[in-house]
C-alpha cells in the first residue's frame, strides 16, 4: 500500500510516499496560505507524475487552519475516491494525551509523540526542528505528558535581522568557532551553538522531572533544521527525519482499516 503522507507545518509542508515505515520517495514545498485547492491539487499530481505513481490512501496533519481547509477541499474534489485520513480532535490515534487540554496540542505533536511511543522501547523525548523547536515527552507506557515550545532557529534569525540595526540575515551554516571574529560569524555561533545548549539543558531538566537515568530516555531528533544542530548537541540518541510521516500512517491505519 503505498500512503501519501502530508505534514503541513507553519512555513514548510512534507509530503511523502510511505509503506510499512519505509519512505520511497518525499518532497518539501512552502507553505503558502494563499494556494487554493485546486492548486494544491496541481501541486500532487506534479509531484506523483514523473514517477506515475498511483496512492491507495492519504493521511494529513497540519498547523495552518487555512492550509488545511484547501486541503480538506482538494481532497474531497480531487482525490474523492480514494481512502483519507485528517488528524484532528475526535481522530483516533492509539496515545493517550495527558495534558491540561488535549485539544490544543498541536495534531503534528501527537503524531511525533505516536511515532516515538510506536518505534522506541521506553521513554523518549523528541525534539523537532521547524517553524518552531517543540519538544514531545512520552511515557514508557505510551503516554503523552506534555513538552516545550521555543522559537524555532530560522525565526529567530530573521527576528534579529529584523530588529538589530547593524544586524543581517546570514546563512544558517556551522561557524569557524564559538568564540567569532566577525559578525556574521557571531550571528552563527548564537544561532547554532545556542540552541545546541538550549536543547541538551532542556532535555536534562526534562529528563530529570521524569526521574529516569538517562541512558534510559531516547531523544530523537526530527524536522528538517535537524542535521544542522544534532552534532552540536549531546542529547541525542537517535535522529529520525521521516518520524512525523510513520506516524500519520500509523493513524491512517487505525482510523482507515
Amino acid at each position: 500500500m503505498a500512503l501519501l503522507a502530508a505534514d503541513i507545518g507553519n512555513s514548510h509542508t512534507v509530503i511523502g510516499l510511505i509503506d510499512n515505515g519505509e519512505v520511497s520517495a518525499h518532497w518539501r514545498v512552502a507553505t503558502d496560505e494563499r494556494r487554493t485547492s485546486d492548486e494544491w491539487a496541481l501541486l500532487v499530481r506534479g509531484l506523483l507524475a514523473p514517477e506515475e505513481i498511483s496512492v491507495d490512501g492519504i493521511a494529513v496533519c497540519a498547523t495552518v487552519p487555512a492550509v488545511l481547509h484547501e486541503w480538506r477541499e482538494m481532497l474531497e474534489t480531487h482525490f474523492g475516491t480514494c481512502p483519507a485520513v485528517v488528524v484532528e480532535p475526535g481522530v483516533r490515534t492509539g496515545i493517550p494525551v495527558l495534558t491540561d487540554n488535549p485539544r490544543e496540542v498541536g495534531t503534528d505533536r501527537i503524531i511525533n509523540a505516536l511515532g516515538a511511543a510506536r518505534g522506541y522501547q521506553g521513554p523518549s523525548i523528541v525534539v523537532d526542528f521547524g517553524t518552531a523547536t517543540t519538544f514531545d515527552v512520552v511515557t514508557a507506557a505510551g503516554q503523552y505528558i506534555g513538552g516545550a515550545i521555543a522559537p524555532g532557529i530560522e525565526i529567530s534569525l530573521e527576528a534579529l535581522g529584523r530588529r538589530g540595526a547593524q544586524l543581517r540575515k546570514v546563512e544558517l551554516m556551522r561557524p569557524r568557532s564559538a568564540i567569532a571574529k566577525n559578525t556574521v560569524e557571531a550571528l552563527q555561533s548564537g544561532m547554532l551553538f545556542g540552541v545546541a545548549a538550549q536543547v541538551d539543558g532542556l532535555v536534562a531538566r526534562m529528563i530529570s522531572e521524569l526521574g529516569h537515568d538517562p541512558a534510559e530516555v531516547n531523544v530523537i531528533a526530527t524536522g528538517h533544521l535537524a542535521p544542522l544542530v544534532i552534532g552540536e548537541c549531546a542529547a541525542f540518541t537517535a535522529h529520525d527525519p521521516w518520524l512525523t510521516l510513520r506516524g500519520l500512517e500509523l493513524v491512517f491505519r487505525r482510523n482507515a482499516g
